[in-house]
């Protein structure tokens, strides 16, 4: 079977990969790793167009300008694969490695400050780093292959999301479970127009919202990105992610501000919008932030970014927009410190969508339940109603401590609210699952919008047995045991007599 076929092959090279990784943090390692499989990649496409231009009399291998045109970075020569991979016993292979990314910058300015210069480190086991050449260079992907750059970005993203698991708490910060990804997207359906995230970590959302276009019959080309992320290593994978797959991020940006204090992108105004920022962040500016024209609904708290996140967005979201943001479980209900004033404020003014819970166990870095939000500007449909999601239940547990949706329970629930969205016909109330609510039962409820309070409880399966029989077996049962319980206890008393004691 050819590699590109093999769907166990990322965690095959994974596999092979992490146990090279000794005694390095998984921290430290991805950069390693990740920054070789990018290597090896640009280096790939740069020599089969290097190849064609070869065998051309009228072209020259060595012409930048003919690389550029063709959208491929151009590897000068000290930074091609085959030329490390021979070097890869060498003691000195990890000096190479660094001034071949620096080589690499020089010539790519879209790459500048952007790929790991971190294999010279003397922590790092140099006969490892060359074992580790030698792995992926035995991966032999040819790039006239269409699957080629596909796979390439498959392992990259699987690797991404091995190196979270591994990293816990700090993973989470970089990297967004795919199937909430997946999800989020083809909820929202980013066909064509802006698509923005204000906490892009490592590019996923980029990634899927392309490959939604695509799988769709799209044109890439049809859509534009928007990003922003204040830790730079994370903002250095995610141009790395893109890179990968050919997708453009020259508005993919990075600063140590981070969105609230220093919104790179202040008069966009985005067509989707589609994040999983920080929950219940603390100490975000809003000391500084006071009088920002962002919150039109109200001023979030010193003490939580929540509702700051959902009006950073809101304030970037295009008159037809729409959005989707994960955030803790807290954000349905908190009435603490105008919380609540706030999210009456969205649901007067007919903001909120969905509402969909999660599952627990689904994030790296956080055991907090969460939801996705879904937010509209000027609905024509279901105006004034807010469909209630409740996937709590959902999902399969991946390993001991993550879980995940499968592709059919992606499909329900986004079935449910396209169905809800676009065809009444085929949607009804399910109970215990899914619920449409007015905005009057809502007022109801305190304008709380934890989906539970909505969809209620899943009726128990008939078992066929009649109601009087239930009720003897049960009323029998709990007679036997309180006869035991009574023996149990006269039986104690008997002893407790024969050595003085009364009750």
């Amino acid at each position: 079977m050819a590699q590109g076929q093999n769907p166990h092959f990322e965690a095959q090279l994974f596999k092979a990969a992490d146990k090279l990784r000794k005694n390095i943090d998984a921290a430290e390692y991805k950069n390693v790793a990740l920054g070789l499989i990018f290597l090896k990649y640009i280096s790939e496409s740069f020599q089969e167009l290097y190849d064609k231009l070869a065998q051309d009399e009228f072209s020259d291998p060595e012409d930048r300008d003919e690389y550029i045109s063709e959208n491929i970075f151009f590897v000068p020569e000290q930074a091609r694969w085959k030329n490390l991979q021979a070097k890869a016993k060498l003691p000195t292979i990890g000096q190479e490695l660094d001034d071949a990314m620096e080589a690499i910058e020089k010539e790519n300015p879209e790459l500048k400050n952007v790929l790991p210069k971190v294999f010279g480190k003397p922590n790092l086991d140099k006969a490892s780093l060359g074992q580790l050449i030698d792995l992926i260079s035995n991966t032999e992907l040819q790039v006239e292959n269409t699957k080629s750059k596909d796979l390439f970005g498959r392992v990259y993203e699987y690797f991404l999301g091995e190196f979270a698991n591994a990293e816990g708490k700090k993973g989470g910060q970089f990297y967004t479970p795919k199937s909430i990804v997946k999800l989020m997207v083809e909820m929202i359906e980013p066909y064509k127009g802006r698509v923005y995230d204000p906490a892009c970590g490592s590019g996923g959302i980029f990634v899927m919202s392309e490959k939604f276009v695509a799988e769709h019959q799209g044109n890439i080309k049809d859509i534009t990105i928007y990003g922003q992320e204040s830790n730079q290593t994370t903002w250095k994978l995610s141009k790395m992610n893109l890179a990968i797959r050919n997708i453009n991020s020259k508005f993919v940006e990075w600063n140590t501000e981070g969105s609230f204090l220093k919104d790179t992108h202040p008069d966009l105004k985005a067509d989707y919008v589609i994040a999983n920022p920080p929950f219940n962040q603390s100490d975000w500016g809003q000391d500084i932030l006071q009088d920002d024209a962002r919150w039109k609904y109200g001023i979030p708290p010193a003490g939580n970014a929540n509702f700051g996140w959902i009006q950073h967005m809101l304030y970037h979201l295009a008159p037809n927009g729409v959005m989707a943001t994960v955030l803790a479980n807290g954000s349905l209900s908190s009435n603490t410190s105008g919380e609540g004033e706030i999210r009456k404020n969205l649901i007067q003014n007919d903001l909120v969508e969905c509402i969909v819970a999660l599952p627990k166990q689904l994030f790296y870095n956080t055991g907090i339940p969460a939801c996705i939000w879904f937010l509209r500007r000027e609905r024509q449909i279901r105006k004034n109603e807010i469909l209630f999601i409740d996937a709590s239940d959902m999902g399969f547990l991946k390993d001991r401590v993550h879980r995940e949706f499968t592709e059919e329970d992606m499909n329900t629930i986004s079935e449910t609210y396209h169905n809800w969205r676009k065809d009444p016909d085929q949607y009804e109330d399910i109970k215990g699952f899914c619920k449409s609510a007015s905005r009057a039962e809502v007022e109801k409820h305190n304008f709380v919008l934890t989906p539970g309070r909505y969809v209620g409880i899943k009726d128990i399966e008939d078992d066929g047995i009649p109601f009087e029989e239930k009720m003897y077996k049960l009323t029998t049962t709990l007679a036997e045991q309180f006869a035991k319980e009574e023996k149990m206890n006269a039986e104690i008393k008997k002893q407790l007599a024969k050595i003085g004691f009364e009750i």
